[in-house]
């Protein structure tokens, strides 16, 4: 007789593993499926995000803002520094030591919250009125589980151009850049999306000569205009050498590197000549070899689980989150959406703000923004007024050497509700969580201009911005 549990979640990444212990924390009997291994051969827990996305990009990222600030910017503090050195094997290690602690932490809140842990692939087999039968094969014995209920969050890979193998070496994903044993002189990046920014600005302050490769002609598209002409102006001001509009061609690997063949925005060949290529032209579902029509499932033309509102799925009982669904694949979308659907197998009545999903890009400087840009605003034909304030004007930005950058605010014009806040500046990722509350409870511009902030601190560049909207602002 097999197994049977209240709710089995397939996947342990953020969506996941949060999913499974809101469950556990609501009363139910829980499984989690995971068969993650890391290069030595140990399964984990945490997915992606936790083992090579998130986590490990921004102590990565962290590390080389130490070594360039060391480098270049300390004499700004009257602080003399020579002959800075990089040991790149200590940074990586710095960065698995943070990931294994983390994944440690999983473990423990699983045993906390006693939630099972079945090591290996899940695979759907059928379905009876005792609940969804699912597979688990890759450690030891296969097993067959049944689950009363099942929330799908086997979470994303990356996406690789056709004709352009991937090997983690010459040629790398996500997973590879990441752990590049040396610094290349001349790296290449084909995307420039967030995880192609990320990487490529890691690897340009160890010292990289980085070129950037972007198929769309349009920079950060999906960033407001003035959040991404900033940020153009900054990466540029950097260093990062960025070509859009450009169609790649044939890919070569050579004794020396990689010899990338691309046309240029104007129509002409150019090749391009690097030590080493990062591939970042976006993620693609883990939806393969699920099992899905076993239960009268099937995923879309692109790899997704089609779900309502609520990650229902056709089949009564079954859920699917995160990566593997509608919206964007972010860590925190897939972590609210396991909470909902463990609070709505418990017969609560969750809901999700999805225009309150806030984005970040970690470079540096950070971006950041939550609801509608100007440009989707006045194509609704939407009345709306705007505000923008300097972080040059901020005294603390300007304090602690990080003054580029700017926050803007849109609101109805109307109204006065807030339908967009984008920030470039230190610490966005930070400072857009006043954005996302205020949103969540429908406020008025006026309401963040009238609440105190902290002096000095960046966060009043939101106020500032706020009151700019209704030309207000107090230091400009």
């Amino acid at each position: 007789m097999s197994k049977e549990f209240d709710v089995v979640v397939i996947g342990a990444g953020p969506g996941g593993y949060i999913a499974a212990i809101r469950a556990a924390q609501l009363g139910k009997t829980v499984a989690c499926i995971e068969k993650w291994k890391n290069p030595a051969g140990q399964l984990k827990l945490g997915g992606t995000c936790l083992n090579v996305g998130c986590i490990p990009s921004k102590a990565l990222l962290a590390s080389s803002e130490e070594f360039e600030n060391a480098a270049k910017h300390l004499g700004d503090h009257g602080i003399s520094v020579s002959d800075v050195k990089l040991d790149v094997s200590k940074m990586l290690a710095r960065k698995d030591g943070i990931v294994e602690k983390m994944t440690k932490g999983i473990e423990f809140l699983f045993r906390k919250n006693k939630i099972a842990w079945l090591k290996g692939h899940g695979k759907f087999t059928g379905k009876n009125a005792a609940g969804v039968q699912i597979e688990v094969s890759g450690e030891g014995e296969t097993e067959v589980v049944t689950a009363k209920n099942v929330i799908i969050a086997t979470g994303s890979k990356a996406r690789h151009l056709p004709g352009i193998p991937v090997d983690n070496k010459l040629i790398a994903d996500n997973e590879g850049a990441l752990s590049f044993d040396s610094v290349p002189k001349k790296l290449a990046v084909i995307g420039a999306g967030v995880i192609g920014l990320e990487l490529g600005s890691v690897w340009r302050r160890l010292g990289a000569d980085v070129t950037v490769l972007e198929a769309l002609p349009q920079f950060l598209g999906a960033a407001d205009e003035a959040l991404a002409k900033e940020a153009a102006k900054q990466f540029k001001k950097q260093g990062l050498d960025i070509h859009l509009g450009v169609k790649i061609g044939e890919v070569k690997t050579t004794a020396n590197g990689v010899s990338i063949a691309y046309t240029d925005n104007a129509g002409n060949a150019q090749e391009l000549e690097a030590d080493r290529l990062i591939v970042s032209i976006g993620r693609v579902p883990n939806t393969d070899n699920l099992g899905l029509d076993a239960i009268g499932l099937a995923a879309d033309e692109r790899g997704f689980i089609p779900v309502d509102d609520h990650c229902a799925t056709k089949v009564p009982n079954v859920y699917a989150i995160g990566d593997v669904v509608r919206g964007p694949m972010l860590a925190h979308k897939a972590e609210d959406e396991g909470v909902a659907v463990a609070e709505i197998i418990d017969g609560q009545k969750p809901h999700i703000d999805y225009n309150c999903v806030p984005w970040v890009i970690y470079t540096e400087p950070e971006i950041a923004w939550v609801g509608k840009t100007e440009q989707q605003l006045k194509a609704e034909g939407r009345e709306i007024k705007t505000g923008q304030f300097p972080m040059m004007a901020n005294g603390r930005a300007l304090g602690i050497g990080r003054a580029e950058g700017f926050v803007k605010m849109i609101a109805d014009a109307k109204t006065d509700e807030i339908l967009g806040v984008h920030v470039i500046a230190a610490d966005a990722s930070d400072l857009i969580a006043e954005a996302v509350v205020a949103m969540e409870f429908k406020a008025a511009l006026e309401d963040i201009g009238r609440i105190c902030h902290p002096h000095p601190s960046l966060s009043e560049v939101m106020r500032e911005a706020a009151l700019a909207v209704d030309k207000r602002a107090l230091n400009m």
